[in-house]
């Protein structure tokens, strides 16, 4: 696997964004930690999954995560422990990717015993399954609490005086996180 090349340096600056030559300087201390721990990377993953294939792909989604950090030069400038930082976004990687298939595996257990009539088509799963997805997302970027709130009462369709009962806050407590976890909710919405 390599790294495309970025070619000449340039000085045009677009007003409002970063020179090109920070953009060439990220991607030179990306490249080069790439040459350096892309197989070691890749060999870590593979024993950890047990799966060559998605043991590239994690490796290459790490590699890409970096390339897209807004400041990843000044972050890898100051890396004294490479294999560490890789681990670390790689683990986070492995977390999500371990997220996504239970969830779909979830999805294929309660399709499984829908009646075939009721079966969603293949476009329809497939929406449906991205919308998980990104119901999963919106969840996770939930605090804990503001999550328990919104999920007690948009799912389990408890009052708010019966979820902070529940939860050992004040009714005020819930009204706000409710508030918040609208807010983030509205966010999805095109």
């Amino acid at each position: 696997m390599r790294l495309p090349s970025y070619g000449r340096q340039c000085t045009n600056t677009i007003p409002g964004t970063q020179t090109m030559n920070q953009t060439h300087a990220g991607g030179e201390a990306v490249r080069a930690l790439y040459v350096e721990h892309a197989g070691w990377l890749h060999r870590w993953l593979q024993r950890r999954l047990g799966d060559s294939h998605a043991a590239a792909d994690l490796a290459h989604d790490t590699f890409l995560n970096i390339l897209k950090a807004q400041f990843a030069r000044q972050v890898l400038d100051g890396l004294h422990e490479p294999r560490a930082y890789l681990t670390t976004v790689a683990k986070g990687l492995m977390l999500n990717r371990r997220r996504r298939l239970d969830l779909e595996q979830a999805w294929l257990d309660t399709l499984a015993v829908l009646p075939e009539s009721l079966a969603p088509s293949p476009e329809d799963e497939a929406i449906i399954l991205e919308a998980l997805h990104e119901l999963d997302r919106l969840f996770d970027a939930m605090p804990p609490t503001v999550r328990a709130v919104f999920l007690h009462s948009q799912v389990d369709g408890l009052t708010y005086a019966e979820i902070a009962e529940r939860l050992g806050v004040s009714l005020r407590t819930v009204k706000r996180h409710m508030a918040q976890a609208f807010e983030r909710c509205l966010t999805l919405m095109p």
